[in-house]
């Protein structure tokens, strides 16, 4: 149908598996960086000897999943699990 756009990721919450470095300042603002991103909420749910586990949450205009995944294993985290997603259309 013309003129009718696709559904958007606007809003994901997310369970993280990161290394203690970078910081959690820095990784939210690396996340903060892509694109169609507007918001980012990170919390430390639990700490080991070498990595945390985060809630993080996603608001944005667009958020590309793919995208989103790889510029996080550039951090060396890695996604566990998609807990909430919410997608709208214009």
């Amino acid at each position: 149908m013309k003129g009718l756009k696709s559904p958007r990721v606007r809003y994901l919450v997310l369970d993280v598996l990161k290394p203690h470095a970078p910081p959690l300042p820095e990784f939210a603002a690396y996340l903060a960086e892509l694109r169609g991103v507007t918001k980012v909420d990170v919390s430390l749910v639990e700490m080991d000897e070498r990595t945390e586990s985060l809630r993080v949450v996603l608001h944005g205009v667009e958020i590309d999943f793919e995208e989103l995944k790889a510029h996080m294993e550039r951090q060396g985290a890695v996604i566990h699990s998609v807990d909430q997603v919410i997608v709208e259309k214009d």
